[in-house]
């Protein structure tokens, strides 16, 4: 008699089941390290925000599972932006001069077309008005510069000395988006941003407990003092810092919390946590809705900043979340890297 064999049936199984456990393996395996990086394990946790005075935007609170991926120990610095500028000659968004044509596209419509001259390259920068302002009205404290860019961060006549390793501002969604891919990386995923600042403290208020900061605590770099009056830099700086100048988080993460909003790749919906339907490693929403601004595209911005002052804005919490037009620079916005496996 001939030897027998199994039924096809049983070692396509078999077959199956073994390539599914090679599978689960390399999942788990810690994959080799990459510079200024962190490896955050596959896993799930809880994103957004249940406590009673949640933001809408941050509500309902809902499980996500991830696959592993890496991401930046750090906010990417002027040194590092400058070394992608000098080797591929880019141009950020706020060295060109905005065409009419791309303002009206973020603007309500039936907007009129502003005059020639004011079409011309610069940026938003941070101002303190030197007096008490209504705290809902930004106008109070920012103005347009023009010439401001990441090499002249408040305009003309500043300059980066001295500042190579704080990270770089004034930049646009579409520069950091192509500074990550020159990197050969990406920008992180909303819910791979928030896990990643959580440092697997989920339900925690801030990346370091629920205490908040007490004035002259240096666990991030917040405004401390009279918002926007005065900034008294009792927790060490005033306006950005070096990169990783505070304690890291629970992953080894710094400024996951304050210095700068740091930009994400998703689109950004005040309600795309009540519309999402996928608990599976999150891509983010297909069209992006802010009610403040309906009629202007926006992307996420999360982390918070240097400007954050619990009496006006205290989204250095894990949670809180922004959208801002991806073609805007600000003087308190950048950005770190992620990439997958």
């Amino acid at each position: 008699m001939g030897k027998p064999t199994r039924p096809l049936a049983l070692v396509t199984a078999l077959a199956a089941v073994a390539v599914a456990a090679a599978v689960a393996l390399y999942a788990r395996r810690e994959p080799a390290p990459r510079p200024g990086m962190t490896w955050v394990p596959a896993g799930e946790f809880r994103m957004g925000n249940d406590a009673p005075d949640a933001p809408p935007e941050e509500t309902p609170a809902h499980d996500v599972r991830l696959d592993g991926y890496w991401i930046d120990d750090r906010e990417v610095t002027n040194t590092q932006f400058d070394a992608f500028a000098l080797a591929t000659g880019y141009v950020t968004t706020a060295e060109r001069a905005p065409s009419w044509e791309e303002l009206r596209q973020t603007l309500p419509t039936g907007t009129p077309k502003p005059p020639e001259s004011s079409l011309v390259a610069g940026s938003l920068v941070f101002a303190a008005p030197g007096r008490r302002v209504a705290p809902d009205d930004p106008a109070g404290w920012w103005r347009w510069v023009p010439g401001a860019c990441w090499r002249h961060p408040e305009g003309p006549g500043s300059d980066l000395k001295g500042r190579g390793d704080h990270p770089v501002v004034q930049v646009s969604w579409n520069d950091a988006a192509a500074y990550a891919a020159w990197a050969g990386k990406r920008l992180p995923r909303e819910a791979e941003w928030e896990r990643a600042a959580r440092g697997n403290l989920d339900g925690r208020r801030f990346t370091w407990g629920d205490e908040p900061i007490a004035e002259g605590g240096r666990v991030a770099n917040v405004w401390q003092g009279e918002f926007p009056v005065n900034d008294t830099a009792a927790d060490g700086h005033r306006g950005t810092a070096p990169v990783g100048s505070y304690p890291p988080n629970g992953f080894g993460l710094y400024d996951m919390a304050g210095n700068v909003w740091e930009w994400c790749a998703d689109r950004y919906r005040a309600d795309a946590y009540a519309l999402a339907d996928v608990a599976d490693n999150p891509r983010g929403p297909p069209t992006s809705w802010d009610p403040a601004e309906p009629d202007s595209p926006k992307r996420v911005t999360r982390g918070g900043s240097f400007l954050c002052h619990a009496s006006y804005c205290e989204s250095y919490r894990p949670a809180a979340r922004r959208g801002t037009a991806p073609d805007t620079g600000l003087s308190h916005l950048g950005f770190r890297c992620a990439a997958s496996r």
